[in-house]
């Protein structure tokens, strides 16, 4: 089978759980942590291979803080640009639990089918 739709299907289902995974890592945390930080945790939790591009997790941390579900600070960096800091809010974790519930669902769903329950 060509390769092209498992990188489709992978590409489309990363789309949509970029942002629930990064609630994740940075509810997770006890500190705030910068856009490259993330996204090298993000690869060593998948044996050192990036499920989602390095591109794809700052777009994300963006609209996520615009929309007030992080917090996000810009500190300079003596090892190259200033770096912007992100720790997630009181929202940000109330949409971590209201996008987890709908996860659990999606996969509990896909589950039953791949396994010929439904």
């Amino acid at each position: 089978m060509d390769d092209r739709y498992a990188r489709k299907f992978q590409k489309e289902l990363n789309a949509g759980l970029v942002g629930l995974v990064l609630l994740a890592v940075l509810d997770a945390s006890s500190e705030e942590l910068y856009g490259y930080e993330i996204a090298k945790r993000l690869q060593r939790a998948n044996e050192g291979e990036a499920l989602f591009k390095e591109g794809t997790v700052y777009p994300v941390l963006r609209a996520l803080s615009a929309d007030g579900f992080l917090r996000s600070r810009i500190e300079p960096s003596d090892a190259g640009p200033p770096r912007r800091y992100y720790r997630i809010t009181r929202e940000g974790r109330a949409l971590l639990g209201e996008w987890s519930g709908i996860w659990n669902q999606t996969r509990d769903f896909v589950d039953r089918f791949l396994r010929g329950v439904a």
